[in-house]
């Protein structure tokens, strides 16, 4: 299996166009394999996931493995165990309302009238938005806001999209970037305009945006949290490349870009944030989206 690895890392430093389409089409389905062995041997007896094999399974590696797999276009293993699994799920958070969700909706099962309750409790409150203090482990101020418009969708319930907006827009900085307190990150920048285009705003007029992006994407391939920043990580190369697309534009070096990802490719199978540390599933979601973003899965 490392051949396949290898293989990639040779396809994505020549470019595709030196490359034959029997050789592209051999590297990606060793490519597809050794991730999809990543995500299926992690798979516990419980039908539920966890990156890292012996970890309890747990509400977000469980849609991450599931949405790998849906992007592979591979099946669910045992995916009634996983469907109880998720059935049984203690919901209490946006977050396990949203993995859970996310996941039940994979595997085309109706979500149960506790989602709808929650959020149209949610909406009617007005508590799914306007707090941007968030802890560090959170992606960014403006996440939890989207996971309740991503549900109202699947739910077909239609959030107040106008108050929404101007309170979103609030947050776009002098730089085009979006952030709380006068400082944007690629982060909230990706969760803001998510959240604009679900909710069918206008996004007219936001080339500065584009041009904040443009600042974090790297010539030697991703993209950095912030403009000026040397490092980049697989998830702000994500929350970059996913932004572009949103406005229309597209990856400027994605040779560059598809190398750093495929560097970023673990023994396991798994992808991991750089070319150091370990593999997760959040990383490999990530990874495996920018790949097919870019045209190689």
């Amino acid at each position: 299996m490392d051949v396949g690895l290898s293989e990639a890392g040779r396809f994505a430093s020549k470019g595709t166009a030196s490359i034959s389409l029997n050789k592209r089409q051999t590297v990606d389905s060793l490519l597809r394999e050794r991730i999809v062995a990543y995500i299926v041997n992690r798979q516990n007896d419980d039908g539920g996931y966890a990156f890292a094999q012996g970890l309890d399974s747990n509400a977000q590696d469980t849609y991450y493995g599931l949405a790998i797999l849906d992007v592979l276009g591979s099946l669910f293993p045992r995916v009634d165990r996983t469907v109880e699994w998720l059935r049984d799920f203690d919901l209490g958070s946006i977050y396990s309302y949203y993995y859970i969700g996310k996941a039940l909706t994979l595997c085309t099962e109706p979500l149960g009238s506790q989602f709808r309750e929650y959020v149209e409790s949610a909406l009617s409150s007005g508590k799914y938005f306007g707090n941007v203090d968030v802890y560090v482990e959170v992606s960014s101020e403006f996440e939890s806001s989207l996971m309740f418009l991503e549900l109202a969708s699947i739910l077909n319930i239609s959030p107040n999209s106008e108050e929404v907006g101007r309170w979103l827009l609030k947050y776009r900085n002098k730089d085009g970037g979006f952030g709380a307190r006068g400082h944007s990150n690629i982060n909230s920048t990706y969760h803001a305009i998510a959240s604009l285009c679900l909710l069918k705003a206008n996004r007219r007029d936001l080339n500065d945006t584009v041009r904040f992006v443009r600042e974090c994407e790297q010539p030697h391939g991703g993209f950095t949290v912030v403009p000026r920043s040397v490092t980049p990580y697989m998830e702000h190369t994500y929350y970059g490349v996913m932004t572009l697309g949103l406005l229309g534009e597209s990856c400027r070096f994605p040779s560059q870009t598809m190398d750093f990802v495929l560097k970023c490719q673990r023994g396991n199978g798994g992808f991991a944030r750089s070319d150091l540390g370990i593999s997760t599933f959040e990383n490999t979601f990530q990874a495996v989206n920018i790949l097919r973003k870019l045209g190689f899965l």
